[in-house]
Parts: structure tokens; sequence; C-alpha cells
């Protein structure tokens, strides 16, 4: 009896805490004017509940992340490691133009505007994805951990006090690159590669922990899916697969 009682407090609890993160407020709203976004935080699902936690310091899981780490660190001298660096801009024409090769063509705001929008509000979603789980956790960054320079030294002022677990960088890679395959299927595989290596140019580049990069995939993944449950999404979409299409009927001519 005691046991039962007990599932049905914790029940309870749950749901009051559910509810309470779905209550939105002024300044969520203010937040989707300034990033706009199909959704505020209130209603992105819950990295902070959903994802597994980061792994521990003593795990074979970390014990991966430090593999992965000096992986990326052999490689920074690289052509990836050049790649890895121009990944680090977080500016929407920059991660288009890197998307360009996979798609065959540059979306850009002035020739594909819808396009260019949904893609841009996909994005602000797949950063705020993250922020719950960073703030609950605050993982120190690899940088920090190990006392070492990144691959970008301009940024680590700015990072180091910042959370790892998830990627933003990740999240918004793979967001972008599940959309995209929508829009453009015939290109699918070359699109989810760049999504894919979006993110682990964060690992290359000492910002982020594999395992970082891997839930920020997750919260991507999590975040794409409760969009599309959005009727402001799905107007968005079909304006841009419209628009598409007759960008691509024009440049077959």
């Amino acid at each position: 009896m005691r046991t039962r009682a007990m599932f049905f407090m914790l029940f309870a609890l749950m749901v009051s805490t559910v509810a309470a993160q779905l209550v939105e407020t002024d300044a969520d709203r203010k937040a989707m004017v300034k990033h706009p976004s199909f959704l505020t935080n209130k209603r992105l699902p819950n990295g902070a509940v959903y994802l597994p936690a980061p792994p521990d310091t003593a795990s074979l899981r970390f014990f991966n992340d430090w593999a992965q780490y000096n992986w990326g660190k052999s490689v920074r001298g690289t052509e990836r490691g050049r790649v890895a660096y121009a990944h680090a801009s977080m500016n929407m024409d920059s991660i288009l133009t890197g998307f360009a090769p996979a798609l065959g063509c540059l979306i850009t705001r002035d020739e594909l505007p819808e396009t260019y929008r949904l893609l841009e509000y996909v994005k602000n979603d797949a950063c705020k994805a993250t922020e719950l789980a960073k703030e609950a956790y605050m993982r120190k960054r690899p940088f920090v951990q190990f006392s070492e320079h990144t691959l970008i030294p301009g940024s680590e002022a700015s990072h180091a006090s910042t959370g790892s677990f998830p990627s933003s960088h990740a999240s918004t890679g793979w967001a972008l690159a599940l959309v995209l395959v929508e829009l453009a299927p015939e290109h699918q595989d070359a699109i989810l590669i760049h999504g894919y290596e979006y993110g682990q140019s964060r690992v290359i580049a000492g910002y982020h922990y594999q395992s970082d990069v891997d839930a920020g995939r997750l919260a991507a993944s999590a975040a794409v899916a409760r969009i599309h449950a959005e009727p402001d999404f799905l107007r968005q979409m079909a304006k841009a697969c419209h628009e598409w299409e007759e960008f691509q009927r024009r440049g077959r001519q």
C-alpha cells in the first residue's frame, strides 16, 4: 500500500513539474521575437528530463570522450581541422554555405526567402533545445577540464563558463540536415553527412566531448519531431517546399 501511495505521489509531482514547464512567460515570447522560432523553451522537449546524464569521469563512456578529444587534437593541423575551424561560426549564412556542396546550390535570404526563414527558425529552435540540459548539468568543456587551448583560442574566454552538454552546434547541424532532407531528398546522404560532420567539428575544436555532440543530435531529433506538430511550422514548410520546387524547376530550364 505504501509503495502504491509513493507511486501516485511521484506521478503527481511529475505532472505538476511538466505543467510548470509549459507555462509561457512574457520573456519567452519576447525571446521568440528576438530569435524567431517555432517554439518557446517551455514547449520544446526538456533535455534535462529525457537525455541521459553526461558520463562520469570514472566511467568507460568518459574514456571514449577522452580518446575522441585526443583524436580531435591530432587532426587540427589537417584539412579536416580547417573545416572544423570554418564550422565554428553559427552565422546562418555561414552554415548554409557549408551545406551548399551537399545541396548543389546556396540558399540565400534574397533568392529563397521562405526556405531561408524556415531554416532560420529551425536553427533557433535547435539551439534552444539544448539550453535546459546545459543549465542543469553545467558540464565543464574539455579545454577547461584539461587546461588546454582549442582550435579557436579567440572564443575560449566566452565559452569557458558555459555548459558543454549537450552541444548546440551539433544540435543545429543535425536539425538543419533533417529538415533539408525533407526539402531535397535526392541529396539526403550528402546532407546528412554534412550535418553529422558539423557536430564532429566541435570535438576537433576542443569545445565539446563526443558525448556532448551525440546528445546534441538527440536534442535536434526531439526538437524537429516536436516542431512537426506546430501549425506554423507546417505552413512554413509548405511555403518552402513550393519555393524550392520552383527554384529547382527554373534551374532545369
